[in-house]
C-alpha cells in the first residue's frame, strides 16, 4: 500500500511501488491534468509539483514520494474559477492543442511559488525543460510574465524561446 498526499488529500493506493507517479495520478486517482507525452522526461507534459519542485511524473516512482505533498493542475482552479496562471494562459491564448499546458502551468507555478518575481532569465531557464510542440512558447512566457508582474522581455532577446520539439522532419 502506498500513501500519497495529492492536492491536500491523503490517498492509500494498492499499487506496485515502482509505478510511475503519472499512472497513480491518472489511473488510481482519476486526475487527468498531467499527460503522458514521451515517458522519458523529455517533454514535460506530465509535470507536477512534488515537495515544491517541478518534476516529470512519468519518471518518478510512487515509492520515492514519501511524505512530500503532490500538486497537480487540478489544485489551481476549475474551468468556472481558474487560478491566476490558468486565467493568464487563457487570456494570452497560450494553448493551441493544449497537450503541454498543464505541465507548463505546473512548472511555472513551482517557480512562482519559490520566487514570485523572477527575472526574465530565471523564467526562461526554469521553463526550458518543458516542450510545446505547437510553438506557443512566446504566449506561454507572456502569460507567466503577466502573473509575475514582469515587463515583456526584460532585456533578453526574444529570439531564444524555450526549445520546440521536432515533429520528425529536418530543421
Amino acid at each position: 500500500m502506498i500513501t500519497l498526499t495529492v492536492n491536500g488529500v491523503q490517498h492509500a493506493l494498492d499499487i506496485d511501488p515502482s509505478t510511475p507517479l503519472l499512472y497513480a495520478l491518472r489511473d488510481g486517482l482519476h486526475l487527468h491534468g498531467a499527460k503522458f507525452g514521451c515517458g522519458l522526461g523529455q517533454c514535460g507534459a506530465c509535470t507536477v509539483i512534488v515537495g515544491g519542485e517541478a518534476v516529470f511524473s512519468c519518471l518518478v516512482p510512487v515509492s520515492s514520494i514519501g511524505a512530500r505533498p503532490v500538486r497537480t493542475v487540478e489544485s489551481l482552479g476549475t474551468a468556472e474559477h481558474p487560478g491566476p496562471l490558468q486565467k493568464s494562459f487563457i487570456e494570452h491564448q497560450a494553448a493551441q492543442c493544449g497537450y503541454c499546458i498543464a505541465g507548463m502551468i505546473m512548472r511555472a507555478q513551482a517557480l512562482l511559488d519559490r520566487n514570485p518575481h523572477p527575472t526574465e532569465s530565471e523564467l526562461r531557464e526554469h521553463m526550458e525543460p518543458n516542450l510545446c510542440r505547437c510553438g506557443t512558447h512566446m504566449r506561454i512566457l507572456a502569460a507567466i510574465r503577466e502573473v509575475a508582474h514582469l515587463p515583456a522581455g526584460d532585456g533578453v532577446p526574444a529570439a531564444k524561446p524555450p526549445r520546440t520539439a521536432n515533429h520528425g522532419g529536418t530543421q
